[in-house]
């Protein structure tokens, strides 16, 4: 093995706001994102590949509260919808991903694998709920829903006017499966793992797993995964072809190539939003400072063209220094 990447894809990369959700909708996103995924296994790199699952994961819920008040059908807990969520969006990228190996005349083993992530049940974060899941919602529908279910909204980052589901976003500890993923990958194999930031898990007294209700930041769970299984390189795909200061303000400012000490003072700053890039800044930093080389965020269709991308590294180089 050459070189180790995980490379973690937006909930975006698959279904992007605009969109109804279909099928096909999600098949020629994973399409277009794996086609930029090609040149990295042309230059020898193995690959660990992890997915978000906001929308879908939002999407299973309002089903679960659908079959319920239409058909008497048991709703499902929290876990249950994030392991749904790995299944069908793993399968997914894993028949698409074939599929492109096969069009480039690549032969490699792709497998996916439902991954528990353990996270403290104590974790300070479920007296805050911050993740945002499902779709986003007005006001008015908001309200409802809130009235109705007991559920906490927080305002979209990404629209003016709309409000998303909140839930508890735990750190987590411990990649559970992390072995079998580093042993799979290491024998050559593209493992996709980590969906949705895996699904959250405890151990009791007794040492046996209980689950509890929380959706983990696929980012800060997937800078993990690379710290535990030696990765190399952290690609976080998403929206956005850049990090941004002060992004969405007059001040903003894009922030091409970063050392780990003045992301640091960025992130303490408050320069980065809570919820959507401030977890992403806060993978790669973890990453690095546990021994990785570098770690970049960029838009996923783009991972290919070098002319996009914030890459973040423990030291400036000379090239960074000379194109800053």
């Amino acid at each position: 093995m050459e070189k180790l990447a995980v490379v973690a894809l937006g909930g975006n990369a698959l279904l992007r706001d605009n969109e109804e959700g279909t099928i096909e909708q999600q098949e020629q996103n994973a399409t277009d994102t794996v086609e930029n995924l090609i040149h990295l296994i042309k230059d020898g790199y193995e690959l660990v590949i992890t997915h978000g699952n906001g929308p879908q994961v939002g999407n299973i819920l309002m089903r679960n509260d659908a079959g319920e008040k239409m058909y008497n059908i048991a709703p499902m807990p929290l876990d249950i919808c994030v392991a749904d969520s790995q299944g069908g969006i793993g399968y997914m990228i894993e028949r698409i991903i074939r599929n492109v190996l096969n069009k480039h005349g690549i032969k490699k083993n792709v497998i996916t694998m439902v991954t528990l992530v353990e996270v403290d049940q104590n974790d300070p974060a479920f007296q805050n709920p911050s993740k945002r899941i499902g779709k986003s919602y007005t006001r008015v529908e908001a309200d409802k829903l809130s009235k109705e279910k007991n559920w906490v909204f927080k305002s979209s980052s990404k629209t003016t006017d709309g409000y998303r589901r909140v839930v508890p976003s735990p750190a987590p500890i411990d990649i559970i499966n992390k072995e079998t993923i580093e042993l799979l990958v290491n024998n050559g194999n593209i493992v996709i793992a980590t969906g949705g930031g895996g699904i959250p898990v405890y151990y009791d007294d007794e040492g046996n797993v209980r689950t509890i209700d929380a959706v983990i930041d696929k980012d800060r769970a997937s800078g993990l995964l690379a710290k535990n299984i030696g990765a190399d390189e952290l690609y976080i795909l998403t929206d956005v072809p850049f990090i941004y200061k002060d992004f969405g303000l007059p001040t903003q400012q894009k922030l091409e190539f970063l050392n780990y000490a003045d992301t640091v003072k960025y992130l303490e700053m408050g320069t980065f939003a809570e919820g959507s890039m401030e977890p992403k800044i806060r993978a790669c930093l973890e990453f690095i400072k546990s021994g990785g080389k570098k770690s970049v965020i960029t838009e996923a269709k783009k991972l290919e063209d070098k002319s996009f991308g914030s890459k973040i590294t423990m030291e400036y180089d000379e090239s960074d220094r000379s194109r800053k």
